[in-house]
């Protein structure tokens, strides 16, 4: 049962890394099980719903650590502020360490797919909503009226992804570090 398990993992793993640097329609099935050194009989006994499963399946176990980082730091941050610094900090080092091929693990995905495949669209949408979730609950402690927190929410959820999509074309973090600065005079000045 270890075994099985691990080769499933690894799948996921490898699966959740090539979507992000190259896309769901440059990942092949043969190269997820190369990289991942797993038997090619083993793809469709963990994934019978073939490649769309295993990508919602490794985007989700993706999603998860990187919502559980955003919800921590949401939640322990001194500020607001600080909390946005923090995150778009995070981001930009992992841009700058992959070279610029790892954005948001979920972008790729929403842009290629999710107008097309239900099963990639919920994962997403999902997603999507779990971290305007965070970052609206965290305006609230702040003071902000539900409704206002959930609107700026999703202004700053907007604004961090499409700065992580110019620094990817600009291969510079730049994008995200002036996104980061507007931000939180946005915040300040509430």
């Amino acid at each position: 049962m270890g075994k099985r398990r691990d080769t499933k993992s690894r799948m996921l793993e490898t699966a959740a890394e090539l979507v992000q640097r190259q896309g769901y329609a440059s990942t092949g099935l043969n190269q997820i099980l190369e990289s991942s050194g797993a038997p090619k009989g083993s793809l469709y006994f963990h994934f019978p719903g073939g490649k769309e499963q295993l990508i919602a399946l490794a985007l989700e176990k993706s999603s998860e650590s990187l919502s559980e980082l955003l919800e921590q730091v949401l939640a322990t941050a001194p500020t607001p502020e600080l909390a946005l610094e923090m995150i778009t900090g995070y981001f930009g080092s992992q841009l700058e360490s992959s070279q610029f091929t790892k954005g948001c693990p979920i972008a790729t995905v929403a842009l290629e797919q999710s107008a097309t495949s239900d099963a990639l669209h919920e994962v997403c949408s999902r997603t999507y909503a779990r971290w305007q979730s965070a970052i609206a609950a965290r305006l609230v402690r702040e003071g902000q009226t539900a409704e206002r927190a959930g609107e700026l929410a999703s202004f700053i959820l907007s604004t961090i992804e499409g700065a992580l999509l110019l620094c990817r074309a600009h291969r510079s973090v730049e994008p995200l570090r002036r996104a980061s600065t507007e931000l939180a005079r946005t915040l300040k000045g509430l």
